[in-house]
């Protein structure tokens, strides 16, 4: 039996959480959700806050998980980390990553640092 989609997702992300907090991050926060948008994970590196989208694809026939991360969707994460960093007393160093699995096997994981630089 298929799991669902949203089953599919958690998976997903927790894959993730598990592959970052392996590499020394803090998972602070899953699924932060406002009006804006919404975050898979918010992690710790060090001093930086780290926004993290988890995408995960079962075909590269159109370009894989990092080509489904829309400027539309980079917006949207953006303006949620606005209002997640305000809700802070201070604001810290920040950073965008992506963690990408092109199926549900952790050996196949991606981690992009820093995808909306610039």
């Amino acid at each position: 039996m298929r799991a669902l989609p949203r089953e599919r997702g958690d998976a997903a992300e927790a894959s993730a959480a598990r592959f970052l907090e392996a590499r020394g991050l803090v998972v602070v926060e899953r699924n932060y959700r406002c009006r804006l948008g919404e975050i898979d994970l918010i992690a710790r590196d060090g001093e930086t806050l780290v926004f993290v989208e988890v995408r995960l694809r079962q075909s590269r026939d159109f370009g894989g998980a990092a080509a489904s991360i829309s400027y539309h969707k980079q917006r949207r994460i953006q303006a949620a980390a606005g209002l997640y960093l305000s809700r802070l007393r201070r604001t810290p160093n920040c950073r965008f990553d992506a963690v990408l699995l092109d199926r549900l096997d952790e050996n196949g994981i991606e981690w992009m640092r820093d995808i909306m630089s610039g």
